[in-house]
């Protein structure tokens, strides 16, 4: 079954020298050869401003440099996000693209009585995560909380499910597991998950 993918590259660094980089790479290109529709969106070669009061976010005008994106992730069926993780959570850059996209409209609507209504059920994700300690303590002892907040907060209140997630920690990383993570890459790619 073909499936729509959105590839979302996360890492602020420009330089395309990153693990990160090379595991969107092997999902990008095993998804394709597998016959999914894959659309890639690179934030750090984005132009927008921070989000600053509640009013600019409810009713403000999403910046130009971002409506190919909001429109590549609503098109897809699955997203992908990578990116490193920066003081337990996602860069600064990524969260500030993600509050633009999940303006009201595109991630949920308000109600007058109620709950939201989640406009993005039927999507799912992957995150694919990379730091620089040990994942164990970091699901254990630190209780992954950045990135379960990022789950529950945005993606899952939106209606996305299932959320699947990867870790992997550079710290100990050699070159033969770098390669294993790659072969992990391209198998997600192959089956569009």
């Amino acid at each position: 079954m073909t499936r729509h993918i959105a590839i979302v590259q996360g890492h602020p660094n420009p330089a395309r020298h990153h693990l990160l980089h090379a595991m969107a790479d092997a999902y990008a290109e095993a998804a394709t050869a597998a016959g999914h529709e894959v659309r890639r969106i690179e934030v750090t070669k984005l132009e927008f401003p921070l989000l600053r009061t509640q009013e600019d976010f409810e009713t403000g005008t999403l910046p130009t440099s971002l409506e190919q994106s909001r429109e590549d992730m609503r098109w897809a069926e699955h997203w992908v996000l990578l990116f490193p993780l920066w003081h337990t959570t996602m860069p600064a850059l990524l969260k500030g693209f993600l509050e633009h996209i999940f303006r009201p409209g595109f991630a949920m609507e308000y109600k007058k009585r109620g709950f939201l209504k989640r406009l993005l059920a039927g999507r799912s994700a992957r995150i694919i995560v990379t730091m620089g300690m040990p994942v164990l303590p970091y699901r254990w002892y630190v209780g992954a909380y950045g990135v379960r907040g990022f789950e529950r907060s945005m993606l899952g209140f939106a209606g996305i499910k299932p959320i699947r997630e990867s870790f992997y920690g550079l710290s100990f990383a050699d070159e033969k597991k770098r390669a294993r993570w790659l072969d992990e890459m391209h198998d997600y790619g192959t089956r569009g998950g």
